[in-house]
């Protein structure tokens, strides 16, 4: 067993540990990154990069046959081999070796192995072979280690060997036949990429598509799978599974139906990787999500807490479940392991660098189905919730002169939610093609408080969907009018 001593230990050397690692080493601690499995996390290997892989050949093919001249081009469908060579490219084989020597390139070191909180400040880590190097730190310790699927308790289910996330980004075969349980993102992501490959897919969820984003997002991308022969159930849930002489599993649901399959994916939620992670030893419960402050630090009353050292980074915080939020968090949190090794005073404004305010109630987010649904913000339900007197603006994105450009029959809407006390934007939504690259600017308008009348002069350029801001600000009016003193029903 060997002893080693660091400023800033980082437990998880995916995106968000590599952040947190790189914001803390670039202010002068020595950082050392901690790593299971795959330098580079979920993220680069089986989660944002593979998926949106697996997606954009069949985007983009759909795009094109809704282009004339383009359409009458296209003949075939989607080579699913070469979109899995693709996959394969943009996942780097699951190799990390560019991302370990990157950790070395930014002067952080690495140690392979399974970590356990063994003490204040101290962290073990158990190697492949066996190996054992205690490390402990002087300032701090971020815990990064993200979130792994949950599986339900569904009698059968663990004995027909489900899919989850991961094997459906890696898979190296494209099954005949694919059941989706779950109606989150993941769901339907995966649903849209597998029906673009060939698969036969089912989709079993207990509620609507893309629940907790505006109403029409999920009704849009239900549909719009639907008329690419996905066949999706709303309302029941799987009670039993269990698979058959021929290889194929056949799920049982609540209303007496089955539903057979190929491959069985669940994709109903995640759960934090807090198990064997020490947390006993430091007054937590072992595997429970970890709350934090805005500075991402571990909130609770154990005296081993004492001492502003234990943060936790993305996923496993549970705040924001996202990658790019993640990131931001780390920044964060860098930023105020560093300020507080220096004994100087953590800023903590909204604007402050040292804290992560965004995850309250200005989340970006991408759903990369055909159409894409981009939002950030709050939605109309969510809005009223909160107590604001809101004013709902909604455009059919098909009016564009851009919309017509990009496609015959296009297919889309846009929502925007306005404060009316305050007269700035708390939420937008866009749903429809190539909508992702508009969302940033909503991001910019929701975080900087851009009054209404200021947005008049962002003159959006024709003919793009940007020009939806000019719509969506027509439909409002003149800032200050009594037209709009008016509270929003919900949709």
């Amino acid at each position: 067993m060997s002893s080693q001593n660091y400023d800033v230990i980082v437990i998880g050397g995916g995106a968000v540990g590599e952040n947190a690692a790189d914001r803390t080493a670039q202010g002068g601690l020595r950082t050392v990154v901690v790593e299971s499995d795959l330098v580079g996390g979920e993220c680069s290997y089986w989660a944002c990069m593979p998926s949106k892989a697996l997606l954009r050949s069949g985007a983009a093919l759909a795009a094109a046959r809704r282009v004339p001249g383009a359409a009458e081009a296209v003949t075939g469908t989607v080579d699913a081999r070469a979109a899995l060579k693709q996959r394969d490219a943009i996942a780097s084989h699951w190799k990390d070796d560019g991302q370990a020597k990157w950790l070395e390139s930014a002067g952080i070191d690495l140690v392979r192995g399974h970590a356990r909180l063994t003490g204040t400040k101290e962290v073990t880590v158990t190697s492949a072979d066996g190996t054992v190097t205690v490390l402990t730190a002087t300032h701090a310790v971020v815990v990064s280690t993200g979130s792994a699927a949950l599986l339900p308790d569904i009698p059968g289910l663990t004995n027909i060997e489900p899919w989850t996330s991961r094997d459906a980004t890696s898979a190296q075969e494209i099954p005949a036949s694919l059941a989706v349980i779950g109606g989150g993102v993941v769901a339907a992501e995966m649903a849209a990429a597998y029906a673009s490959l060939g698969s036969t897919v089912t989709v079993i969820a207990r509620s609507p598509l893309l629940g907790g984003q505006e109403p029409f997002a999920g009704e849009l991308v239900t549909a719009a799978l639907r008329r690419n022969g996905v066949t999706v159930l709303v309302g029941p849930s799987t009670t039993e599974a269990h698979r058959n002489s021929d290889g194929t599993v056949t799920l049982t649901l609540d209303d007496d139906s089955t539903v057979t399959a190929e491959k069985v994916l669940v994709a109903i939620g995640r759960t934090p990787r807090t198990q064997d992670l020490g947390l006993e030893t430091v007054g937590l419960d072992e595997g429970d999500w970890l709350a934090v402050d805005d500075t991402l630090l571990v909130q609770g009353d154990s005296p081993a807490l004492a001492g502003d050292w234990l943060y936790a980074t993305g996923d496993v915080n549970h705040r924001a479940l996202l990658t790019h939020q993640g990131k931001y968090q780390a920044r964060a949190t860098g930023d105020a392991i560093v300020t507080r090794a220096a004994g100087r005073p953590i800023d903590t404004a909204p604007w402050g660098v040292h804290v992560a305010t965004a995850d309250h109630a200005a989340v970006p987010q991408v759903t990369f189905t055909d159409p894409e649904v981009a939002s950030v913000g709050l939605t109309a339900a969510s809005a009223v919730k909160a107590g604001y007197r809101i004013r709902i603006l909604d455009y059919d994105l098909a009016n564009l002169g851009g919309a017509s450009v990009l496609a015959v029959g296009y297919v889309g809407k846009a929502r925007a939610i306005v404060d009316l006390d305050r007269e700035v934007l708390l939420g937008v939504t866009f749903v429809g093609q190539d909508v992702a690259e508009l969302l940033h600017s909503a991001t910019v308008a929701i975080v900087g408080e851009v009054p209404i009348n200021r947005l008049w002069h962002a003159v959006p350029s024709y003919p793009t969907l940007s020009e939806v801001w000019l719509r969506l600000l027509e439909a409002y009016g003149r800032p200050g009018s009594t037209d709009n003193d008016t509270e929003a029903a919900d949709e």
